[in-house]
């Protein structure tokens, strides 16, 4: 197992709250009402979870220092998609509130420069 720097591990997680925390409170700002954050089962986790009007809203929130190897947005691969999707199965299953809800998945990506890129019903 390679060697991992537990200062740089930290930074990352750092970055990844903050990166978190902005898209939050950007989402906020444009009118969606908060319902969870960092919902994490076996399956995996959903960053954000949120409503707009009827439809409930589960964003994936991504943070790159530099597009050098691609966007945030880019990252959000098709093994991503189909963990988060498994997670919001779950989720509903736990929250029988929104079993009817329309939902969307959405991406909030954010990079270095502070460019939020906001990708509704981005799979």
């Amino acid at each position: 197992m390679p060697f991992r720097n537990p200062e740089s591990n930290t930074a990352h997680l750092v970055s990844g709250k903050n990166a978190e925390d902005t898209a939050y409170q950007f989402l906020l700002e444009r009118g969606l009402e908060p319902v969870d954050r960092n919902f994490r089962c076996k399956q995996g986790e959903l960053d954000i979870v949120m409503r707009d009007g009827q439809a409930l809203v589960i964003v994936e929130v991504r943070y790159r220092k530099t597009s050098r190897y691609g966007t945030a947005a880019e990252t959000v691969t098709v093994t991503k998609q189909s963990r988060i999707i498994a997670t919001t199965y779950y989720f509903l299953s736990r929250s029988p509130q929104y079993k009817d809800c329309p939902i969307r998945f959405d991406v909030v990506a954010l990079s270095g420069d502070g460019s939020i890129n906001w990708i509704k019903n981005a799979f």
